[in-house]
């Protein structure tokens, strides 16, 4: 394996994916630009709280902050603590209090790379039907969203949903720098561009993403939910993806059961 470049190189390379100039962050960081200069050229070797300050004023993730660190010659501080862990009780504890909130509503907990972590019960209208091969874990809702095999075929809207979660995507794996992502990202394109999808009705506040399920056409607008101030990494890259209805109809079949999943149930754990 080939060591990381230099912690210059690295934040060079971050300062340019936000598009800001050495003068932009040096003022952001209350330095002077030619100290920016100096650390990127490796004129200079920054402190650790430097490269922790650059780091914060560029909006580096925490992962991508121990790199930095190690690049620097300083010993990572953020820690990584599964999900399951002790440590991690509180957030667990949070986040099944979130999805047992959402119900009968389908919410479910994703990692950064959108790997399924936790469900509730409802959300089956998402799981129904799609190919085995698709849920064996890691369970990507993304791929599993889009692909050909997955509840694509059972969403109404399909093309403006491509249209809309294929350059969310895109600027994730921009904003992030993970490979993984941009990987994903050119697999779901390969199966069908966004192509001329048709504008979203003004009619609507959010794009809905309307799903055939066992005979009913329910409809949901997409709320995401992400913990601040996390100093953990895990914890920081956690997000719960809540479906709430879009439409009476959608809430009165949810609310009775008539989607085809009981209105409350037991949260699962996705490995």
């Amino acid at each position: 394996m080939s060591a990381d470049p230099p912690v210059g190189e690295l934040l060079r390379e971050w300062r340019r994916r936000r598009r800001l100039s050495q003068l932009d962050l040096a003022i952001q960081a209350g330095v002077s630009s030619r100290h920016v200069s100096f650390v990127e050229t490796g004129r200079t070797m920054p402190s650790r709280p430097m490269v922790l300050r650059l780091a914060e004023h560029l909006g580096v993730p925490l992962r991508e902050r121990n790199r930095l660190l190690v690049a620097a010659g300083y010993a990572p501080i953020f820690q990584n603590r599964p999900l399951d862990s002790a440590d991690m009780a509180a957030a667990r504890e949070a986040l099944e209090g979130i999805l047992r909130g959402h119900e009968p509503n389908p919410a479910l907990v994703v990692d950064r790379r959108w790997n399924l972590l936790l469900a509730n019960s409802a959300a089956d209208v998402f799981l129904d039907g799609v190919a085995p091969a698709l849920l064996e874990p890691p369970v990507n809702m993304m791929r599993l969203g889009l692909h050909p095999d997955g509840f694509a075929p059972r969403v109404v809207n399909l093309e403006q949903v491509r249209s809309y979660f294929l350059p969310r995507l895109a600027r994730q794996a921009m904003r992030t720098g993970d490979p993984y992502l941009s990987e994903l990202h050119e697999e779901l394109v390969a199966y069908g561009p966004p192509g001329d999808a048709a504008p979203p009705d003004p009619a609507e506040i959010a794009l809905p993403i309307r799903v055939r399920h066992r005979g009913a056409e329910l409809a949901f607008i997409n709320t995401i939910t992400t913990f601040g101030a996390a100093f953990d990494i895990t914890l920081e890259e956690v997000a719960v993806e809540a479906y709430l209805p879009a439409d009476p109809a959608t809430a009165r079949a949810l609310r009775s059961g008539d989607d085809g999943a009981p209105a409350t149930g037991d949260r699962r754990t996705w490995r």
